[in-house]
C-alpha cells in the first residue's frame, strides 16, 4: 500500500515503513517519520505562505514534495537551503503540473526564514 493511501486510512507511518518488501533507506525512514511528526506544523506554514490556495486545493505530488521539503528545511540543518529548495522545484516539474516547479519555489522560498531561520542566498 502507497504511504499517502496507507496513512490517509489512518495507519501510523511507522507501519507502513515496517510492511515494505525492500527495507527503506535511513533517509526515507528519517523523512516519512519526521513528516509525520511535524505535519501540523508543516502545513500550517504551507498554508499561510501559498497565498490563495488552500491545502485542499494544492495538487497531492506540490504538498508532499514541501511537507518534505519543510521538515528537511525545519530539522536537517547540514542541508544547503540550495539544494532542498532545487530538489524539490525537479521532483514537482517532473511529476506535477506545468506551473507546479513555481508554485513550490515560491511557497518555500517563504518558509526558508520561518523553518531555517535566516533568508536564502542569492
Amino acid at each position: 500500500m502507497l504511504l499517502y493511501e496507507a496513512t490517509s486510512k489512518g495507519v501510523p507511518p511507522a507501519e507502513v515503513l515496517a510492511a515494505q518488501v525492500v527495507e527503506p533507506d535511513e533517509l526515507t525512514c528519517t523523512l516519512v517519520l519526521g513528516v509525520a511528526e511535524h505535519r501540523v506544523e508543516l502545513d500550517a506554514a504551507i498554508a499561510a505562505q501559498a497565498k490563495g490556495w488552500t491545502l485542499a486545493r494544492m495538487p497531492v505530488i506540490d504538498l508532499t514534495v514541501m511537507r518534505i521539503a519543510g521538515f528537511e528545511l525545519l530539522a536537517r540543518p547540514e542541508v544547503p537551503v540550495a539544494v532542498v529548495l532545487d530538489e524539490a522545484v525537479e521532483l514537482a516539474k517532473r511529476f506535477s503540473t506545468d506551473d507546479s516547479g513555481r508554485f513550490v519555489n515560491g511557497v518555500l522560498s517563504a518558509l526558508v526564514p520561518m523553518l531555517r531561520g535566516a533568508p536564502t542566498a542569492g
